[in-house]
C-alpha cells in the first residue's frame, strides 16, 4: 500500500537518482571514448558506489509519511542513514579489494554523483518557480 504522502518525496528522490544516473553515464561515456574501457570500469564503478546506496535510502526513508506516523518517518530516516553509510562503506572496500581502480577516476566520478542531487535541486526549484 502506498501512502499519497510519500509521493512528493519520492519524486524528487526519483529525479536525484536520474540526475546521479547521467552523470555517471556521461562520466563513463567520456572516460570510455578519451582513455578506454578499462579507466571507464572506474567511473562506472565511482558512480555506482553513490547511487546504490542512495537508492536503498530512498526506499527505506520515504517509507512512511504524515504526523500520526511522525515516529515511523523519523525512524525510517535514521534507520535509512545508517544503512547508507554501512553500504557506502562495504561497496568501497568491494570496490578496491576485487576492482583494478584507477583512483583518480574512480573518486572524481563518485564526488560528480555526489554532487548530482543538488543540481537536481537546483533544477526542481527552477521548474517550480516556471509553473
Amino acid at each position: 500500500m502506498t501512502n499519497i504522502l510519500t509521493k512528493p518525496g519520492k519524486k524528487v528522490a526519483n529525479i536525484q537518482l536520474l540526475m546521479q544516473l547521467i552523470v555517471t553515464l556521461l562520466s563513463f561515456l567520456t572516460v570510455y571514448f578519451n582513455w578506454g574501457f578499462t579507466m571507464a570500469q572506474s567511473a562506472l564503478a565511482g558512480g555506482a558506489v553513490s547511487i546504490i546506496p542512495n537508492f536503498v535510502f530512498a526506499l527505506k526513508a520515504f517509507k512512511f509519511a504524515g504526523a500520526s506516523a511522525s515516529q515511523q518517518v523519523v525512524d525510517s530516516f535514521y534507520k535509512g542513514v545508517k544503512l547508507k553509510m554501512i553500504l557506502t562503506a562495504i561497496l568501497f572496500v568491494l570496490c578496491f579489494k576485487f576492482l583494478d581502480l584507477a583512483p583518480i577516476v574512480f573518486f572524481t566520478t563518485y564526488s560528480l554523483t555526489m554532487l548530482a542531487p543538488f543540481l537536481a535541486s537546483v533544477v526542481n526549484k527552477f521548474n517550480f518557480n516556471q509553473q
